[in-house]
């Protein structure tokens, strides 16, 4: 499951099979074959079948499939089935809806949070069966409350909401919402940097050249690496200790063992 801990998601439309290799080789850790909004909807049977030759070339990808309720998402599971793509469920805000994906495919489901009731009820949505990671869709989000999806406050309590969620499931860190300005690499990195300091450990990519920030700001610092490395050799038994004039206890030795399993 290389989505699981994925710092960098890429989307490509399902429709354009000949992008598929120029977005597997931009350094993205996973990529999101997009069978929604990405593509017409005369042409989604299609891209289906596009996506599905990939991944029987034994090529990896996460899936985005049309959600439920529409005519092509039963036919879109169904045939997830035999692969081992992770499926991401857009529109994700009922555990009944998700465990109806989850008794087809198992436990490889992305659920997409973009809507006021998926934020309402995020908590059931991370401990729905097959659920092993929750993104956030800021763009459909923003619209549904009328506000600047480029907000950090609009949007602060949905994205809180996602970590929180995340960490009591048990959940690896969220993935956050895209940065839709192409034409500067600023906002990119003003998001990210905001994305990490929440908590999320991914952010989704709309085009190659994102890929590459994100993965180095999501990624430990050296400065992180080097404490983590001293806070792990210093401490030597449980219980409270002290460190370069800090006070270390478990929580902190936590803190450190989560940024040595970050590096790659």
């Amino acid at each position: 499951m290389t989505y699981l801990h994925a710092r960098s998601l890429l989307f490509v439309p399902g429709d354009r099979p000949d992008r598929f290799e120029k977005a597997a080789s931009a350094g993205a850790d996973a990529i999101v074959i997009d069978l929604e909004d990405a593509v017409a909807p005369d042409a989604k049977p299609a891209a289906l079948e596009h996506a599905l030759s990939w991944l029987r070339a034994g090529r990896r990808a996460v899936v985005r499939v049309n959600g439920a309720g529409t005519s092509w998402h039963a036919a879109e599971i169904a045939a997830l089935a035999s692969t081992d793509a992770g499926v991401m469920v857009p529109k994700s805000e009922s555990a009944e809806e998700l465990a109806g994906v989850h008794a087809v495919v198992g436990d490889r489901l992305l659920a997409l949070v973009e809507t006021a009731r998926g934020i309402r009820d995020v908590d059931e949505v991370a401990g729905a069966p097959g659920v092993v990671r929750l993104a956030f869709g800021n763009v459909d989000l923003s619209a549904e409350l009328g506000v600047d999806p480029a907000s950090p406050a609009a949007l602060a309590y949905a994205r809180g909401r996602l970590v929180v969620a995340s960490a009591a499931a048990g959940l690896a860190a969220p993935v956050d919402g895209v940065t839709t300005v192409l034409r500067s690499e600023a906002p990119l990195l003003a998001d990210v940097a905001r994305s990490r300091e929440l908590g999320f450990g991914g952010k989704l990519c709309i085009h190659p050249r994102q890929v590459g920030p994100v993965n180095t700001a999501l990624s430990p610092t050296d400065e992180e690496l080097a404490w983590a490395r001293t806070i792990r050799e210093s401490v030597t038994s449980g219980g409270v200790a002290v460190v370069d004039g800090a006070m270390v206890d478990p929580p902190v030795l936590a803190r450190a063992a989560q940024i040595l399993a970050r590096v790659r």
